[in-house]
């Protein structure tokens, strides 16, 4: 029987190079599985959330907002970064609200996914709401968003258009498409 190689990397060093609110970055220093060395550049983040929310209309919920690193105006699933400690389930709850108004009877993960391996730990957990019911946005202070709400076929028209463009909106809506996710 042939031996399937094990490929890790032991971390000998880690250099810090930045903490800030949403992400730290180091250089690790690492022995390859051959006993060569390597540097790593690394991004750590907390995890974050998306929530897919279809409408008793059949409508996806997305949030409109400007980002900076893309210098552009995107349609986003509702989302939200992990605060220091809290579940998943919590986080999507309360970024659901925070971002759209809207309150889910049920809130189910369906899958989680990392979004960058290949230089960053950030890991998103998907969630669909069930059960939706209206209520007041209360977005963060430094955060400026616009409820919209779409049926697939105008998703893949903004996507086409490429204001649908980040990887956990798109995902969502694939989900949504395939799987025949419906209000409930």
């Amino acid at each position: 029987m042939k031996k399937i190689p094990v490929f890790y990397e032991k971390t000998i060093s880690t250099q810090p190079i930045f903490a800030g609110k949403v992400i730290r970055v180091q250089v690790d220093e690492v022995e390859l599985p051959d006993g060569k060395m390597a540097k790593r550049e690394l991004v750590k983040h907390s995890g974050a959330v998306g929530i897919l929310a279809i409408t008793p209309e059949q409508k996806i919920v997305l949030v409109r907002q400007f980002r900076k690193p893309l210098e552009k105006t995107i349609l986003e699933i509702p989302a939200g970064k992990l605060e220091s400690g809290e579940h998943p389930d919590r986080c999507a709850e309360r970024e659901l609200e925070e971002e759209t108004g809207y309150r889910a009877d049920q809130l189910k993960r369906v899958t989680s996914f990392y979004t960058s391996p290949g230089f960053a730990d950030e890991i998103i957990h998907l969630y669909q709401a069930k059960g939706l019911q209206k209520g007041q946005m209360q977005p963060d202070q430094d955060e400026f968003v616009e409820l919209v709400e779409l049926t697939l076929d105008e998703c893949f028209r903004e996507m086409e258009k490429g204001v649908i463009c980040d990887a956990k909106t798109i995902l969502a809506i694939y989900l949504w498409q395939l799987q025949g996710m419906k209000a409930e």
